[in-house]
């Protein structure tokens, strides 16, 4: 089983208290991304990143100076969005980190697809990113079916807990692995007669919801099920074979 979830926005630079255990699988593909930033003017990188002057000079910064090799975090440590302060990894077991690098996945814009251990440094490239003058017209072209071949190696029960953005790297190619389960997880709210999930509430329950497999050591999909976390319950009547739904008292 792998669980596969969103990257964050916004990230650090912590190499003092974990270590990184490894390089990313498709690290000579974000070694290229890398360069072909390097060469690209500051509005260029602005145009791309479709942020204020503020961010897009941090980051522009960031891209000038980028080493692949210096001063590298654990991904799991580097991004801060709402998924990841939820996940709280700092404060988790050793045997539930072990867990989280056998069987988490954060997919990636720049790096394609990471252990929560592999080394990362701190970058601004969303997966729904379109390049300005280069091989391929976005990165969706790029990384192709890279990443979700990767993944159908590594199992055939996929849990999907990212963002339709990223998802869809890896659900658009199930076709190759037709053997492969992928299953989506909603969490929502019941108004009328439809379920409705909610941007925040839905990152604090991924956050949630990967803690708790984490921290019981979760294999089958059983003990998904079980999930209770934030007043969710897992729904039966709203539920199908492809998403589980997760519904908030």
């Amino acid at each position: 089983m792998k669980i596969i979830i969103s990257p964050a926005k916004k990230m650090n630079i912590d190499d003092d208290i974990f270590e990184y255990r490894s390089k990313p699988v498709f690290f000579e593909q974000a070694e290229e991304i890398m360069n072909y930033m390097k060469n690209l003017s500051y509005d260029e990188c602005k145009t791309i990143w479709k942020c204020s002057d503020k961010l897009a000079q941090v980051n522009y910064d960031r891209v000038v100076n980028m080493d692949l090799n210096y001063r590298l975090t654990p991904a799991l440590f580097s991004y801060e969005g709402i998924q990841y302060q939820y996940m709280g990894a700092r404060v988790l077991s050793r045997d539930a980190l072990e867990y989280l690098q056998d069987n988490l996945r954060i997919l990636s814009g720049f790096y394609g697809i990471l252990k929560p251990l592999d080394g990362v440094v701190p970058y601004r490239l969303e997966m729904q990113s379109k390049f300005i003058n280069y091989k391929n017209k976005d990165l969706y072209e790029y990384w192709s079916d890279k990443i979700a071949n990767s993944l159908f190696e590594e199992t055939n029960l996929i849990i999907n807990l990212a963002s339709k953005e990223y998802s869809k790297c890896v659900e658009k190619y199930l076709e190759n692995s037709p053997e492969t389960k992928f299953i989506t997880c909603v969490f929502g709210e019941i108004k009328g007669d439809k379920v409705i999930e909610k941007g925040t509430l839905a990152k604090m329950a991924r956050g949630e919801m990967v803690r708790y497999l984490a921290q019981n050591k979760i294999c089958d999909l059983e003990g998904l099920k079980r999930f209770d976390k934030l007043e969710y319950k897992y729904s039966q009547e709203k539920s199908n074979e492809k998403t589980y739904v997760f519904i908030k008292s």
